[in-house]
């Protein structure tokens, strides 16, 4: 019988490959990332300069009795929010900051996936409706506030002019404070809502149509598709709509200042306003910036508020 020699086998720590490679070979480096990220500097330093700079300053001068002019300031403490919770004006305008951001948030909702929901169905003249609805959008705010304050004048004015033509009195539409804030919310949602109709209308289509055709199978009724259906499949669309629009809603400031400019009095400031008046008309610097912390913390609690909340209820496809 032959003999059959086997050949020692090799300890695995020698089949290893030595650490630095072959004899005489480099170990490749890895390639190095600090170039890649040298292209967000220009980003941090256009942020800082006109976001995180201007931010702090804003802190800084809330606590002086600045005019906004002069050099010469001096330290006050939290005297400017002592009187910005003693203002009985400031109060009435987050009242009215709370109507422009919620008020118009609702409508916005409400009247954008009512057109979302219209535009889905298989029609025509859909682009001319998608059209006609997200028109007002590319207006400045501004501008926007002007045509809107020609159409509720007292003298000449559009609205009062029909009321002529249909034998009833003209009304003084912006004189009163009230009507003059439901008035700009009104004008704000119809200036937005297309934004609204939009996102609602990528939020169904992108819902499968299986879903709904199961339902429907199942004897589920129009209303019942769309309430245990539709809407939880459409929270993701939900969420951003909302939180876009009260953002938009509560720093609302164009419109306020072509209509009304805040009037009559105080009757229709909002945050923004303020402290636009207070800083350029009263050339108080300090109770504006003041005002300004207390908007962006108001902004923030409400915005980061309502985007936990409607999240939590999101489903996913």
């Amino acid at each position: 019988m032959a003999h059959v020699t086997r050949s020692p086998v090799a300890h695995p720590a020698a089949l290893a490959k030595p650490e630095g490679g072959l004899p005489g070979t480099r170990r490749r480096r890895r390639p190095s990332h600090w170039p890649i990220n040298l292209m967000y500097l220009p980003a941090v330093l256009i942020m800082s300069a006109f976001i995180f700079y201007p931010f702090i300053q804003g802190i800084h001068i809330s606590f002086t009795n600045w005019d906004g002019y002069s050099q010469q300031y001096k330290m006050v403490g939290l005297e400017q929010y002592r009187r910005l919770l003693n203002d009985p004006v400031v109060l009435r305008t987050i009242g009215n900051t709370f109507i422009y951001g919620c008020g118009s948030t609702l409508l916005q909702n409400v009247l954008g996936l009512a057109y979302a929901l219209f535009l889905d169905q298989k029609i025509r003249g859909k682009g001319l409706v998608r059209t006609i609805v997200y028109l007002p959008i590319i207006i400045s705010p501004l501008i926007m506030g002007y045509i809107c304050y020609f159409l509720f004048q007292y003298d000449g004015g559009a609205a009062n002019d029909i009321l002529h033509v249909l034998g009833r009195a003209p009304l003084d539409w912006l004189s009163n404070g009230t009507a003059a804030v439901w008035i700009i919310t009104l004008v704000n949602t119809y200036q937005y809502m297309g934004i609204s109709m939009v996102i609602y209308l990528a939020g169904l289509q992108a819902i499968p149509k299986e879903y709904l055709e199961a339902a429907a199978l199942d004897g589920a009724s129009g209303w019942s598709r769309f309430r245990q259906v539709t809407v939880p499949l459409l929270m993701p669309a939900i969420t951003i709509s909302v939180v876009y629009n009260v953002i938009g809603g509560l720093k609302l400031f164009d419109v306020i200042i072509a209509m009304t400019n805040g009037g009559p009095g105080n009757a229709s400031q909002s945050l923004s306003t303020m402290m636009y008046n207070l800083y350029f008309a009263r050339e108080d610097a300090g109770y504006a910036a003041a005002l300004g912390n207390v908007m962006f913390l108001i902004i923030t609690v409400v915005g980061l508020g309502l985007l936990r909340y409607l999240r939590r209820r999101e489903v996913q496809l």
